[in-house]
């Protein structure tokens, strides 16, 4: 058995035959933006489509357990041995048409280099996802999105390598029920994403700007009603790139204040009339000035979405919070929860717990965790 792998010798041996394939040790530390996780019985780097569709049936055969990893941006793994397969994408190729603007990326694909390849081609559509780390593969799985679009707007079709047969095809979008930061691929292993397809606007303008903070940003007036406002995509993307920055959303190796998984928790949405509720607990907290201002969208069929973000800030937990460990909030934004360097799996657990259950003791809302759990739960343990 090789020491790069603790996988069966038969397993290993098979995989190493395949073109386009490298086997390693590199931890899951070292493959995500939060620097955290232990070491995968091995680790297997696909550099196409076939590769990846091969690696996967041989292990889906064996059963042994196996992790799809992109980016590495929305993953929080446990430390120590982690019993399952690291099988990498790094099949990369990007597609662009420009006369009709269609795009298709292999999964492997950087994101912001595909949105910057569309951006440089005059195709928009994707320049409000400007900034986002990871993968093109990973955008419809929690149908990525920001600064009022997502990719939900522009995913025409996804090629799917289906897990239980091992069939390869290209499926439409609208069966993936894509929905805020869901679709019917996540948290599930019924599929690999191996590559997506995009229809991109030709005109060198943005898609329709929804967000107030973008807006100010260029310079103009927030749309209003039913008004379509449309802006030159160079700078917008642009723009969104100054306010990620801003905010620490743009990763940076070299800033541990950048090390997380984008926004920890997803926005809740709730009835309208807990909304209202929660209106009522901030007004009686905090006073009616604040509870006026508190943000509170509509969200169809008599829901509405708050912002996590105000929550978790107004529960008392400021920017740059120390938590636990090595974990803190970011010193930007209260949505991030940052490695300070050679923070473990449990410091940020325990600092997820306890911002988690500070939101709810203070405003009666449950948070959820946005990033994939591996090995671990956010939920406290039983106690026997």
């Amino acid at each position: 058995m090789s020491e790069k792998s603790k996988l069966p010798f038969a397993v290993l041996e098979a995989i190493e035959a395949l073109p386009n394939v490298v086997v390693d040790a590199t931890s899951f530390a070292e493959l995500t933006t939060l620097h955290v996780g232990g070491t995968p019985l091995a680790t297997v780097r696909c550099a196409s489509r076939d590769a990846v569709c091969a690696v996967v049936a041989l292990l889906d055969d064996a059963k042994v357990p196996l992790l799809i990893v992109g980016g590495g941006s929305n993953l929080l793994i446990n430390d120590g041995e982690v019993p399952l397969v690291a099988v990498v994408l790094e099949c990369d190729e990007v597609d662009l048409h420009l006369g009709t603007g269609t795009l298709v990326a292999e999964a492997g694909a950087v994101w912001d280099e595909v949105v910057d390849m569309a951006v440089v081609s005059g195709l928009g559509g994707i320049e409000c996802l400007s900034g986002i780390p990871g993968s093109a593969g990973a955008t419809p799985v929690q149908n990525v999105g920001a600064y009022g679009a997502e990719i939900a707007d522009v995913l025409t079709r996804v090629e799917l390598l289906d897990r239980e047969t091992h069939e390869r095809a290209w499926v439409e979008a609208s069966s993936l029920e894509l929905a805020y930061r869901y679709s019917n691929l996540k948290f599930t292993s019924r599929a690999v994403v191996l590559a997506i397809e995009l229809q991109l606007r030709t005109d060198g303008l943005s898609a329709p700007l929804r967000f107030g903070e973008l807006a100010r940003v260029l310079g103009i007036d927030a749309p209003r009603g039913g008004e379509e406002i449309r802006w030159p995509i160079a700078e917008v993307r642009e723009a969104v790139l100054g306010l990620r920055r801003g905010k620490g959303m743009v990763y940076d190796e070299a800033d541990n204040d950048t090390w997380s998984a984008g926004s920890f928790f997803t926005n809740p949405i709730v009835d309208a009339e807990v909304g209202e509720k929660v209106r009522g607990i901030v007004a009686g907290r905090l006073g009616a000035e604040e509870a006026a201002k508190m943000p509170c969208f509509p969200a169809g069929e008599g829901k509405v979405k708050l912002s996590a973000a105000w929550l978790i800030d107004r529960a008392g937990y400021a920017k740059g919070y120390p938590g636990h460990g090595r974990a803190t909030l970011s010193t930007k934004h209260t949505l991030a929860l940052t490695n300070r360097g050679e923070a473990s799996a449990d410091d940020l657990v325990a600092l997820a717990r306890d911002i988690r259950g500070g939101v709810a003791s203070a405003f009666g809302v449950t948070l959820e965790p946005e990033p994939v759990w591996v090995g671990l739960s956010i939920d406290e343990p039983a106690q026997s």
